[in-house]
């Protein structure tokens, strides 16, 4: 039988899009941009909340 050279995935990831093959050219965002407007999204709520 002859070898194929192409790497596969695991035999259970059938049907699955593997994400790292995928790019969406979306809007990016780095992850410590969404943890401060995280943050301060809570920091507002807390003092409209506290006002009212």
């Amino acid at each position: 039988m002859a070898r194929r050279d192409e790497a596969t995935g695991p035999v259970s990831a059938a049907g699955l899009v593997r994400y790292f093959d995928v790019s969406g050219g979306g809007i990016e965002i780095k992850p410590e941009t969404v943890v401060i407007l995280s943050v301060l999204f809570i920091v507002l709520i807390a003092v409209l909340a506290y006002l009212t």
